[in-house]
């Protein structure tokens, strides 16, 4: 009988010690990571640099042609789980990177080359959203502008925020909403509607969370931006 207690508790001792093994691992590799990453950006822009391939929601990002950017967006899920927004299997938004936030999360690309420029957050829940529009009119020409919804990203929107999107190729920005569930590709210049958007009105019969729909996912390949 005690021969069988020991071996039970030694098996317990060995599960117990591999459950901390692995949790040490996940952090240093956290932590490797977040070292990895500039200083805390503003919640309006900043700059960011390469980062190490993520072993996160970047991990297996899709395959592209030569002459193509992949690219993976995830909305915010409720008030609770900020944005993801991934370039070449690379993070380059997200709590992580201490670069997101409430209301409409940009990443602006230039679109020759695929170098990331400035990264924003836009509270408009209760925001001004002429920071918003300052933010979209200098960027420049031939840039790519990635967007997700966190929380509530069209209480502040007005008309003019609403065309610039628009005129970056958005359809679903004239009827975005309160709380609605919104990721979008586009390109400045391009004069083109866009193919990368999805969109999920908030429904209080239909929302997978209270007050909040299901969080939104878009994949693909952006071609280099020709003039």
């Amino acid at each position: 009988m005690k021969g069988r207690q020991g071996l039970r508790r030694l098996v317990l001792l060995v599960v117990v010690l591999a459950a901390v093994v692995a949790c040490v691992l996940v952090v240093l590799r956290q932590s490797s990571y977040i070292l990895d990453v500039d200083d805390p950006p503003s919640s309006t822009q900043s700059r960011v640099k390469d980062v190490a391939p993520s072993v996160g929601p970047c991990r297996g990002g899709p395959s592209c042609p030569d002459g193509h950017f992949s690219f993976r967006i995830l909305s915010g899920a409720a008030n609770v789980v900020s944005p993801t927004i991934c370039l070449e299997d690379k993070l380059v938004l997200g709590s992580m990177m201490n670069n997101a936030g409430s209301g409409i999360n940009i990443v602006v690309l230039n679109g020759k080359t695929g170098q990331v420029g400035k990264t924003g957050y836009f509270n408009m829940y209760d925001g001004d959203v002429k920071v918003l529009i300052d933010f979209l009119q200098a960027v420049e020409q031939g840039s790519v502008l990635l967007m997700a919804s966190y929380d509530d990203p069209a209480n502040k929107l007005n008309d003019e925020a609403r065309s610039l999107i628009s005129d970056l190729g958005s359809s679903s920005i004239k009827v975005l909403g309160y709380r609605d569930s919104w990721v979008f590709v586009g390109g400045k210049g391009s004069g083109k509607k866009s193919n990368f958007e999805k969109h999920i009105k908030s429904d209080a019969e239909k929302n997978k969370y209270e007050g909040w729909p299901e969080m939104v996912e878009l994949e693909g390949c952006i071609p280099k931006f020709l003039e």
